[in-house]
């Protein structure tokens, strides 16, 4: 499940270190329409956005 920043509100994978404090999301952000919209390195391990759950 994807968990959003508090401090900056990007969003990252479940076991990112770089999350800081964060909440879960159910859903991404309608802006995010690709994995590549997704800026941290904890993404490079999911080919597409289907891959997320």
């Amino acid at each position: 499940m994807p968990i959003m920043s508090s401090d900056d509100f990007s969003i990252h994978a479940d076991d990112c270190e770089d999350v800081g404090a964060g909440m879960s999301i159910s859903d991404l952000p309608d802006e995010v329409t690709s994995i590549d919209d997704l800026e941290c390195e904890c993404w490079s391990d999911y080919d597409s956005l289907e891959d997320i759950e």
